[in-house]
């Protein structure tokens, strides 16, 4: 296969190219992917975003069975996306290897940590993308690039032969242009299943609230539409704590954990980290246990409240990021404040583990705008035979 696709986005990684021809036949076959540089190849090096971390590990033995499950499907492996450093931000700046261009906004971030494959689906280069999802980073991208994207049930794709971030946050998500192809990608990825019938629709009124006026008003064909499929919308508030104490407890809970998984490494290499990750990994050895107990106990609330809110069938709908994406190169503190925002939408799916599917179905000043649907974990088919039934 070509040495490296026509790429003028920056959407692939050269420091890590390999591409991979699938199978012959398959359900997949005669389509193309990208795959985020945190999942291994045989033979081939991994970069997790960091030219440290590529020099300090050696060429993977074994393909990653998410990537190997889509090769035997027919679709074919056209190189590795780039990601954020680590896979710890939301923006898809890289401080080594750039920022890939976000074509349905241009001078806008790409969004992280999965930006490669966001901007490679978003530019058509190919057809469907695998990314990564702990705290958003397929949702978002998702959203500011106008492209479907899906968080699955935490633990329904393995993440073998990934590099790990936070693992009891972790997921392996997927982009598509289109909802169909989206749920094709699913039945391979998923298994068969069959969609079971949606159960109450319900409006997160306190995910809205977080959103400026104007973002608000952009989503409100949107929400007519979801009006036409699911019925009427049940106002509900999700967090009776606050999105926002949420996202604190998040925060912390997935702070230490990636403490847990990568200190020991940059403690040994003393790796050269960009802005943001920087600070935010010196701040991650610093979290007590005291403070992960507390915000276990959110956790804990967050998980029971989910479980009662989507209880047979139901489907939550909520904005998936509260604006369009952030200008390139925007100042460090305005992008901490929408981080924390975003984070307090994006974190409810990763406390409870729950499935999550962004629908590009808004814009605002001519940029893409996301809205999502959430349900109870296990109800992947549902949300993507949702997605598609919206998308029509």
């Amino acid at each position: 296969m070509a040495a490296i696709p026509n790429d003028a986005l920056g959407a692939f990684c050269r420091h890590t190219h390999v591409a991979v021809a699938g199978a012959a036949a398959g359900p997949l076959a005669g389509l193309t992917f990208g795959a985020k540089d945190i999942f291994d190849i045989a033979g081939h090096r991994t970069g997790f975003g960091n030219p440290d971390w590529l020099d300090s590990h050696p060429p993977a033995t074994c393909t990653a069975p998410v990537v190997a499950t889509l090769l035997a499907a027919g679709a074919d492996l056209l190189g590795k996306t780039q990601t954020d450093e680590l896979t710890y931000s939301l923006n898809g700046e890289n401080a080594h290897y750039g920022t890939p261009v976000n074509v349905r906004a241009p001078g806008r971030i790409p969004g992280g940590s999965s930006s490669g494959s966001a901007a490679a689906v978003a530019g058509g280069l190919v057809d469907f993308a695998l990314g990564s999802d702990t705290g958003g980073s397929v949702r978002a991208p998702a959203s500011f690039c106008g492209i479907y994207g899906i968080r699955p049930t935490h633990g329904r794709v393995s993440l073998a032969g990934a590099c790990a971030l936070a693992p009891s946050f972790d997921t392996a998500g997927w982009f598509a242009r289109d909802a169909v192809l989206l749920e094709r990608v699913g039945q391979v990825l998923l298994g068969p299943e069959q969609a079971s019938r949606p159960g109450a629709a319900l409006l997160a009124e306190d995910a809205l609230v977080l959103l400026d006026a104007a973002a608000v008003a952009a989503l409100q064909p949107a929400l007519a539409r979801m009006r036409e499929v699911l019925g009427a919308l049940q106002p509900v508030t999700v967090s009776m704590e606050g999105l926002p104490q949420w996202f604190q407890a998040f925060r912390i809970l997935q702070g230490a954990e990636i403490h847990a998984q990568l200190g020991d490494w940059v403690a040994r290499v003393q790796p050269k980290l960009g802005p943001g990750v920087r600070e935010r990994m010196q701040w991650v050895a610093t979290i007590s246990v005291e403070d992960i107990a507390r915000a276990q106990a959110v956790r804990d609330v967050a998980r029971q409240r989910m479980r009662v809110l989507l209880a047979e069938h139901a489907v939550l709908v909520l904005p998936t990021v509260p604006d369009i994406a952030p200008l390139c190169n925007t100042a460090a503190a305005a992008l901490d404040d929408f981080r924390a925002r975003a984070m307090s939408l994006l974190c409810i799916a990763g406390l409870a583990g729950l499935p999550q599917v962004s629908l590009p179905v808004a814009t605002l000043h001519g940029c893409p705008l996301g809205l999502s649907l959430v349900a109870a974990p296990g109800a992947d088919a549902l949300l993507l035979a949702l997605a598609r039934r919206i998308s029509g």
